[in-house]
């Protein structure tokens, strides 16, 4: 957290802003995506399952709570990236809120969920007939390395 009081007492900073914005355009971008050999593909997203092919969309609520037979335990990681995924959402929010934001918390929670991406897209990909992109942990590291390189950029300024 900043310890500051003048950063404390400036919640909607441009930094802050733009460290929510970072965290919040990862909702809208697919995490992972699965390419079949017919030619389709499924896209993962932290919040469902989208078939461009057919513009079908399962939520992940429905994912979990109707479709819950039988489900490997790879994709059982998905929600668990989710759950990090929202305590780096809601770590960037409350700066924006607050001012309170601890960009290491935000950091660490993008990092984590992109570990678990990892697995899902090894899990996908060792089926006969489907390789899997773990495009959300690109983004996800990439986020997270911007954020917490600026954060310590910026207490490197302060310094001085």
């Amino acid at each position: 957290m900043t310890t500051d009081p003048a950063a404390r007492s400036a919640p909607r900073s441009p930094a802050r802003r733009r460290n929510l914005l970072l965290v919040s355009v990862l909702a809208l971008v697919p995490w992972s995506v699965q390419t079949f050999t017919s030619g389709s593909a499924t896209l993962l997203f932290p919040w469902g399952l989208v078939g461009p092919a057919t513009g079908s969309v399962t939520t992940i609520t429905d994912f979990f709570l109707r479709f819950t037979m039988g489900l490997p335990d790879y994709i059982l990681v998905w929600p668990v990236g989710v759950a990090c995924y929202l305590v780096a959402l809601g770590s960037a929010l409350s700066g924006v809120l607050f001012g309170r934001e601890d960009v290491r918390l935000t950091a660490a929670g993008l990092l984590l969920a992109g570990v678990t991406q990892l697995e899902v897209a090894r899990g996908f990909s060792v089926q006969p007939g489907r390789t899997a992109w773990p495009v959300g942990t690109v983004l996800l590291w990439a986020v997270a390395g911007f954020l917490y390189w600026s954060r310590a950029s910026a207490s490197e300024r302060d310094l001085r």
